[in-house]
């Protein structure tokens, strides 16, 4: 047990005073410090800073008071010892692993990630002399393989987007950590409220708070937790240097976006269970996939690791892209849209969109058909959704 009471504070309580630290004007919401400088009281308190003699403020692209608050709390929600916010989640997942890794080593990834995560690794790694071995991260037979021989860091995404593929967080960590590696887990999808990727077995977390965290579709940002060592020694120069910086604006809008966090994951959960029922049960489709439906492939791993399927639903209409096209088109209420984790329903169609500039033999090797859809479910009733889907797929071949 510890004696400060912010340490026994429970979820609810953590997303809405995790991190709050109030200026003498006592604000009851987080205060927003939109400057970029700060002023020091002589020369010598000056040189301090820069030394790091004393820990203060010095420049919003290294670190702000308002992005201070939203790190805070997010590492105190995911467990971490640190957190450092980002422009974005692409600019975390690059950061998290350009911050690491050197020409001539070796990192290996799950074949099944987003497209510029793919990117990343795939195309500018090898740039710079990175060697990148990719896997399907199903197969355990593979990953003992390709982490036979020194790797210097692993990315996997669980569940994956668009295929909401999983992954053994603790048998991959556990092979990544022989390898001498760290794990890199992409949390966006299960967010930091249904799965822990880091007392699973992982040592960094990075997400896109543009998504479940903001969940209105106001602002991008991004996050990377992990040790205090690796945030401080590794991650810290990398963010500083570089500049990847959160807007001090977005930061506190993800601040909002955190108090609310439990409540809308709670219904979005809800409700992606019933959409998902109702499209597995529908002629009209050929395939659903959701985490908490058994017919998941890797439905017991769900049980295992996660409290939650999640918010995204696969599916796959009958009549291949065409019948895909149909349905997007025939909606009235869903709207059309890349973005995910928001309070309002959104769909996409990743052959076109998301996974577009990849190969169709890398799209069908992630599992990523011409007429597969996801489904980001929303906050909205359930039965209108469904009364939604079920209009669609009337029409649907």
């Amino acid at each position: 047990m510890t004696d400060n009471p912010k340490d026994q504070w429970r979820l609810a309580t953590q997303l809405i005073r995790g991190g709050l630290a109030r200026t003498p004007f006592c604000e009851t919401s987080e205060a927003l410090f939109l400057n970029s400088g700060y002023v020091y009281g002589s020369a010598e308190e000056a040189e301090e800073s820069f030394d790091g003699t004393s820990d203060r403020f010095v420049y919003s692209r290294f670190r702000n008071p308002t992005v201070a608050m939203f790190e805070d709390r997010l590492a105190m929600i995911e467990g971490a010892e640190a957190c450092r916010a980002t422009a974005s989640g692409m600019a975390a997942v690059h950061a998290a692993v350009l911050c690491q890794v050197s020409a001539g080593e070796h990192v290996v990834a799950a074949r099944a990630l987003f497209g510029s995560c793919l990117w990343i690794l795939g195309d500018l790694l090898k740039r710079y002399g990175v060697e990148v071995t990719f896997v399907d991260g199903t197969d355990l037979d593979q990953w003992k393989g390709a982490l036979s021989r020194p790797t210097r860091c692993v990315l996997i995404e669980t569940p994956s987007n668009p295929t909401l593929e999983l992954i053994d967080i603790p048998a991959v960590a556990e092979l990544t950590h022989a390898a001498g590696g760290l794990l890199i887990v992409d949390n966006v999808f299960a967010t930091p409220l249904l799965q822990k990727p880091l007392q699973l077995g992982a040592d960094i977390v990075v997400y896109s708070a543009t998504k479940h965290i903001d969940g209105q579709g106001r602002c991008l940002g991004g996050a990377i937790l992990g040790s205090q060592t690796f945030v401080t020694d590794v991650l810290g120069p990398y963010l500083r240097h570089t500049g990847p910086c959160l807007s001090p604006f977005n930061a506190w809008l993800l601040l909002k976006g955190l108090e609310t966090l439990d409540l809308r994951v709670v219904r979005h959960v809800e409700n992606a269970g019933k959409v998902a029922a109702f499209l597995e049960g529908h002629d009209g489709v050929e395939r659903v996939l959701y985490p908490s439906l058994p017919s998941h492939p890797q439905y017991d791993l769900a049980r295992r690791q996660m409290t939650g399927g999640g918010g995204i639903v696969a599916f796959t209409p009958k009549g291949g892209k065409k019948g895909a096209y149909h349905l997007l088109n025939t909606l009235k209420l869903i709207d059309i849209s890349n973005n995910l984790g928001d309070a309002k329903s959104l769909i996409t169609h990743p052959w076109t969109t998301t996974h577009q500039s990849r190969s169709p033999e890398e799209k069908l090797g992630m599992g990523i058909t011409e007429g597969i859809l996801r489904l980001s479910v929303g906050l909205e009733d359930s039965q209108d959704l469904i009364d939604d889907l079920a209009n669609a797929l009337k029409t649907v071949s």
